[in-house]
């Protein structure tokens, strides 16, 4: 079994869970997040409290970090009393956040400048593949410092990839949220239309998910809009903000986005009536004040 002191800022949905992980691996985790609540609650189930990121550093020689965007990111490994301050020469970060690709190599080159290594390892995969710990893991870094740290990481996840240099693991999750965006705004049309037309949307499921159309995406979030229930695997905000980011890799890149602008500007509406805190398959709901109908409804 797995031993040694691993550290993590951030204990939200996907935190938390994580964190639990690691623990039934046999690692001793140092945990700190700003809401006490979620410390306390990891706490009880056996991990260690620290009162900074800082003090994370100091407590375990790999930390990782679990925060919503880059300005988080930057602030808990970069800022005042972040993890930087608290690491040694050899330490190592891993930052599992979804954030730009710019981000990551900025906190990559001021890690090194420190003589710390640097992976980032976004996941896909939400609550139920962080609780789980089937997670698809995709790394940006150096061969071997991923090489050291694969059995850490794959207490967590079922799929760990190293994808390239610093900033490819986020560039490769801007990749798998674009295609996992445009493919619930799919099913979210041909359940609207299906619905529309007087047929049942459980039967058309059934019939089609053995077929092309078949994903893990229709599997997962269909159903949820056939109940109508968009409890939070994955939130809209953090959908806006990973597609805000390959909008603005895409601009950077010179790359065009149609679709991606497209989902977006549905998501923002989304976010402005309400439905921020909803799961991201409640992409449905625009498409069904469209057209005037509930996919869940009788």
């Amino acid at each position: 079994m797995p031993s040694g002191e691993i550290g993590l800022v951030g204990l939200g949905i996907m935190g938390k869970p994580m964190a639990r992980n690691m623990m039934e691996a046999g690692y001793s985790v140092t945990v700190f997040d700003l809401v006490g609540s979620a410390m306390e609650e990891v706490v009880t189930d056996g991990a260690k409290a620290a009162s900074s990121a800082k003090e994370v550093a100091e407590a375990a020689p790999v930390v990782i970090t679990m925060v919503p965007d880059s300005p988080q990111s930057e602030a808990a490994i970069l800022g005042p009393n972040g993890v930087l301050e608290g690491a040694s020469a050899g330490s190592v970060v891993i930052d599992m956040s979804s954030i730009a690709p710019g981000s990551s190599q900025k906190i990559a080159a001021a890690c090194e400048a420190a003589g710390v290594a640097f992976l980032d390892a976004p996941v896909s995969g939400g609550e139920p593949g962080a609780v789980a710990g089937t997670l698809a893991i995709m790394v940006g870094g150096k061969q071997d410092v991923f090489d050291t740290q694969l059995e850490l990481l794959e207490s967590m996840g079922g799929s760990i990839v190293l994808c390239g240099d610093y900033g490819a693991g986020n560039t490769t999750k801007l990749a798998n949220q674009i295609i996992v965006a445009a493919n619930i705004e799919a099913v979210g049309e041909a359940f609207t239309l299906a619905k529309k037309a007087g047929l049942d949307p459980n039967v058309v499921f059934e019939a089609i998910k053995g077929g092309l159309a078949g994903s893990t995406v229709l599997n997962a979030k269909g159903p949820m809009m056939m109940s109508g229930d968009f409890t939070p695997g994955f939130r809209i905000n953090l959908h806006r903000k990973d597609l805000n980011n390959a909008l603005i890799t895409g601009q950077q890149l010179g790359v065009s986005l149609p679709v991606t602008a497209l989902v977006q500007q549905m998501i923002i509406s989304l976010v402005n009536s309400g439905e921020g805190d909803s799961d991201h398959s409640a992409i449905a709901k625009f498409l069904e004040d469209m057209a005037g109908i509930k996919i869940s409804g009788d």
